[in-house]
């Protein structure tokens, strides 16, 4: 939390450079933009699999569109894209300032009279915040599409059935929930790779273990910060 707030204050200060957090930007979001998109189609076509045919046997097929909506906004797009996003941008985040941390790259920053922690995780938190829940956007777009695909090829239900579903059942406050996960992941993807790498010391072997640490440890806490959200906006 220490860092977190060192790296609010740094933003506040307006110490951070835009540049520096578009590039992280692109590089914690749209580097996984595909692989994002691909998890959350696969999900939801596997989730058609599964319930289209138990829907239309019991005559409840008009409801599988709303279905699909509501488990890809509420749990899995975000669940599933900031999973991707850590086991990628993240490690990468962790492993890019371990190797400064080991090469004295840091040390040469303080010479400097810069703060270490402010200079390399404001822009990376500042990044994670804004992009990942546009992700989250566009894997549940990409999912819910995605079910309407493979409910028409299993079973042949027609397209404004499934829609009529999604657009009944669908609710803002969900979306906005959404996207505040989004926010959250993003936070403590960026922090919790940074605060990892930038723990590490020793060689090359530190390095590695960090990342894996660092890959562990954000999952852990997006699995914990799901189910408190979970627990005050649904419970």
């Amino acid at each position: 939390m220490k860092n977190l707030w060192i790296s609010i204050l740094y933003l506040i200060k307006g110490h951070s450079r835009f540049k520096h957090a578009i590039f992280q930007a692109a590089s914690i979001s749209y580097d996984s933009l595909v692989i994002s998109l691909v998890i959350a189609f696969v999900s939801a076509a596997v989730i058609a699999i599964q319930v289209s045919k138990q829907f239309l046997m019991s005559g409840a097929e008009a409801y599988i569109g709303g279905s699909i909506a509501i488990v890809m906004i509420r749990e899995i797009a975000p669940g599933f894209v900031a999973l991707a996003i850590g086991a990628r941008a993240g490690t990468a985040i962790s492993a890019e300032i371990a190797n400064m941390q080991v090469t004295s790259q840091v040390d040469a920053i303080k010479t400097l009279k810069i703060d270490p922690v402010g200079y390399y995780f404001a822009p990376r938190i500042l990044a994670a915040a804004i992009t990942v829940p546009m992700v989250v956007i566009l894997a549940e777009i990409v999912g819910i599409y995605g079910g309407l695909i493979v409910s028409h090829a299993t079973i042949g239900l027609h397209h404004a059935k499934y829609m009529n579903s999604v657009w009944l059942w669908l609710n803002t406050r969900d979306i906005y929930i959404s996207l505040f996960k989004g926010v959250v992941f993003g936070i403590l993807i960026a922090l919790v790779c940074a605060t990892q790498g930038y723990e590490t010391k020793g060689g090359a072997k530190d390095v590695g273990e960090s990342t894996t640490k660092a890959a562990v440890l954000s999952t852990v806490y997006m699995l914990i910060a799901d189910f408190i959200i979970n627990i005050i906006f649904y419970l």
